[in-house]
């Protein structure tokens, strides 16, 4: 065995395990999840979009198994109690970093409107809607205002400012038809 090796404590592992997490989870707070930057898939993604081996809880969990294992060591612990103590450790905080970031991606919002949210809404013609051919209507969701290319249903001419009324989606274009009050 190398003689810096016999020098080195389990003390110091366990701090250069937490330091090297330590790191890590720093590179993660500035770059983002590093294996969705590196392009790595883990297969393991939640069914919320949060993955269950984060980089970022990964990192949390290594640097408390170190720190958690030298705690131990300091204590007068056994290697062994004290990876245990390092590894219930990391398991408990990782877990509170992975339950607090799906959380967090739960509350997150889309102000975008999806397309099929336009089928029974009125719309105003604000391109006149040639027969067999496109023009283009803009509807409102909210605070929102959509635009879309649009065909008329029965291929009649349709004229910029009529009202008309989303009947179906059709790709990147909508099919619509004047408007009545019924």
């Amino acid at each position: 065995m190398p003689e810096f090796l016999s020098n080195i404590s389990p003390l110091m592992v366990f701090l250069a395990i937490g330091a090297i997490g330590f790191v890590f989870l720093l590179a993660t707070l500035i770059l983002g999840d590093i294996f969705d930057s590196l392009g790595i898939d883990t297969g393991l993604d939640g069914t919320d979009g949060h993955g269950f081996l984060d980089s970022r809880v990964i990192s949390v969990f290594v640097t408390a198994f170190g720190g958690f294992g030298a705690i131990g060591i300091q204590m007068g612990l056994s290697i062994v109690v004290s990876s245990l103590l390092g590894l219930a450790g990391g398991v408990v905080l990782g877990g509170v970093v992975s339950f607090f970031a799906r959380f967090l991606y739960k509350q997150q919002s889309s102000s975008s409107v999806s397309t099929g949210q336009l089928v029974g809404r009125t719309a105003q013609v604000i391109v006149s809607i040639a027969p067999g051919s496109l023009g283009q209507i803009s509807c409102r969701i909210g605070e929102e205002r959509v635009e879309k290319l649009a065909r008329s249903k029965d291929n009649r001419e349709i004229k910029t400012g009529a009202i008309v009324r989303v009947d179906e989606i059709a790709g990147d274009s909508v099919i619509v038809s004047p408007y009545t009050e019924a």
